[in-house]
């Protein structure tokens, strides 16, 4: 017998269903991969697999495409892993605009901010998932051992070595506007060429790291350690010469987009605890970019 073929309403009902937990898949995706553009394709995959998929035989459809997301997430951030060994210089998250969606999706904005994507990217695939699903999403360890195709006990270790990793290597975040009030004080500092104002910003151990994959000009080592930091920020003097700062709001905390003769150079943000700025992070990989080009 042929397959009738389908109709428009049933797939009209599966776009509103997907539309529907969109940001949410993208939210997973995204805190799994620490990349706006790898999340954006890999929804779009979970997309093509709904259309796919016999919808009628799918009995929560939510919980179907979360678990797709997921499965799909670990898959690709082991290959991703792989291809960071080539990457020049550090690797930092690509940032994501969180002006309109503070949460991404989630019902919290836990794996979110620069510092948690950081100590993520030790975690296991599978640890990572567990934290991410627990911790921002809230789902129940049952239906994280469903999504992982593991048992409940196992889900909690998982959860429970995750959170203990990110809680030996993290500080306590500052708030959100003591976040920005530092980033704000820090250019202005670094654009008169303030150097004790510099280092009174900073944390005795605070490091430099810019993301630039090979780009001229942008540093390859990160700089560890305040007196160092500020050392390397006095020969960049020249580099403000010009450069117009614009407000963004990525990760869920501000950012500060750099341009240079109108065109974006790239993103500047801190991440801070009450000893100081921790660390100052230069997205400047030009593929990386999205975000701070929609500020």
């Amino acid at each position: 017998m042929d397959h009738e073929p389908v109709g428009s309403d049933d797939l009209e009902e599966a776009a509103r269903v997907f539309t529907g937990v969109r940001p949410r898949l993208f939210g997973i995706a995204y805190r799994m991969l620490s990349s706006a553009s790898e999340a954006e394709d890999l929804v779009q995959e979970v997309w093509l697999r709904w259309q796919a998929t016999d919808r009628s035989a799918v009995l929560n459809p939510a919980a179907f495409l979360a678990t797709t997301t997921t499965r799909l997430a670990i898959n690709a951030l082991q290959s991703a892993r792989r291809r960071r060994e080539t990457y020049i210089g550090p690797w930092l998250p690509e940032p994501v605009d969180t002006s309109a969606d503070p949460y991404l999706g989630a019902e919290r904005g836990a794996a979110l901010e620069f510092a948690a994507l950081l100590l993520m990217e030790k975690l296991t695939p599978n640890e990572r998932a567990a934290y991410v699903l627990r911790e921002a999403f809230d789902y129940p360890y049952a239906q994280i051992a469903d999504i992982l195709r593991s048992t409940e006990p196992a889900v909690r270790q998982l959860v429970s070595r995750a959170r203990k990793h990110m809680a030996e290597e993290r500080r306590t975040p500052v708030s959100p506007a003591a976040q920005r009030e530092l980033l704000t004080t820090f250019i202005a500092a670094a654009r008169s060429g303030d150097l004790a104002a510099l280092e009174r910003l900073l944390a005795a151990d605070a490091t430099n790291i810019a993301d630039g994959n090979g780009r001229i000009r942008v540093s390859r080592r990160p700089v560890v350690g305040a007196q160092r930091v500020v050392k390397y920020l006095s020969a960049l003097n020249w580099f403000w010469a010009g450069v117009e700062v614009e407000w963004a709001t990525t990760n869920g905390q501000t950012s500060a987009v750099l341009r240079q003769n109108g065109s974006v150079y790239g993103l500047l943000t801190v991440t801070a605890s009450s000893d100081g700025i921790d660390q100052l992070l230069w997205l400047v990989n030009p593929e990386k970019n999205a975000a701070a080009s929609v500020a």
